[in-house]
């Protein structure tokens, strides 16, 4: 086994969609100014689904896409910061759910960079010989954790979950997983939070939103190094979903004319982990990014934590 590559995606929304017009509702706010501070016009909120319930649901979609049956699956990786119990895991929920038997299965929490960080993971796992195939999710419920009277957080965060398939690549076949580039910023770490028992999530965006837009940008383009692919070869970039101005201050920065920018966060709001496969799920749906085009992968955020690989397109 030389590397590994995804084989197919999925993703799972909330029925419920809230405008900023909802939101206007209860708190002072309203559409110019969210549209104008994030860049978000509406995101989906769940009911009684749970973070497991979410991840499942995704996770079976890409399943389904795959061609594998649960029967082939031996590694089940859940990327969340939102889930509110501690065990079982989110990771085993899934695998009951689908029916999964006997796999590794673990949750991962570095918040919004999680899904490109579970995916490394799995990718070094693979390549170690510890799993063949391996299913990936990034799912949140981060309405769990909203203050809906703070203007400042309640108009960002949402609810959903995405998922891919990772399997092994055959011998001599190249790896559709670069090499991961990843690492945080501990003494920044309280700039977005959720701490406690009765936690809210709580956000200092002006110290987030300048560690994004000057930091992030060579972060990211090693990345493209590592996987021996340059910035023009891209055919998308898919970032965390966090704000319309940090990504297009990212994307100005790293010099990629000819990608697609994922923004699914003016429909689906910051959904932190669960952002980048959700985002990612939608484009390869959409058919806009050709099979086995390059594409840019980077999360960032809560930790102050960040992750990103090059992968091609399933």
């Amino acid at each position: 086994m030389t590397g590994s590559r995804i084989l197919a995606l999925g993703h799972y929304q909330p029925s419920r969609i809230v405008t900023n017009d909802d939101l206007a509702q209860f708190v002072e706010t309203n559409d110019e100014w969210i549209r104008d501070r994030v860049g978000i016009a509406s995101r989906r909120i769940a009911g009684d689904e749970t973070v497991a319930d979410m991840a499942a649901a995704a996770a079976d979609k890409a399943l389904a896409n795959s061609g594998l049956t649960a029967a082939d699956i031996d590694l089940v990786v859940v990327a969340t910061c939102t889930s509110i119990d501690r065990s079982p895991n989110v990771a085993c929920r899934v695998a009951a759910k689908l029916g999964i038997t006997a796999p590794g299965a673990f949750d991962l929490n570095t918040a919004c960079s999680g899904f490109a960080y579970a995916l490394g993971t799995v990718d070094h796992a693979i390549r170690a010989g510890a799993s063949r195939n391996a299913i990936v999710i990034g799912a949140e419920k981060l309405s769990d954790f909203t203050d809906w009277t703070d203007r400042s957080t309640c108009i960002i965060f949402a609810d959903g979950a995405g998922a891919a398939v990772v399997t092994a690549t055959a011998e001599g076949e190249p790896a559709g997983v670069g090499p991961v580039v990843w690492g945080s910023v501990p003494d920044k770490g309280d700039a977005v939070r959720i701490e406690g028992w009765r936690p809210y999530v709580k956000q200092e965006g002006q110290t987030v939103f300048r560690w994004a837009t000057t930091e992030l940008a060579p972060l990211a383009l090693k990345a493209c190094e590592r996987a021996g692919v340059a910035p023009s070869e891209l055919a998308a970039f898919v970032p965390h979903q966090a704000n319309t101005r940090i990504i297009d201050g990212i994307a100005k920065r790293l010099g990629i004319p000819n990608a697609i920018i994922a923004k699914d966060l003016i429909e689906s709001g910051n959904t932190s982990a669960a952002s980048v496969p959700l985002a990612l799920s939608k484009l390869v749906e959409r058919r806009e990014v050709p099979s086995g085009a390059p594409v840019l992968l980077f999360g960032f955020g809560g930790g102050l934590t960040y992750a990103g690989q090059v992968i091609r397109c399933p």
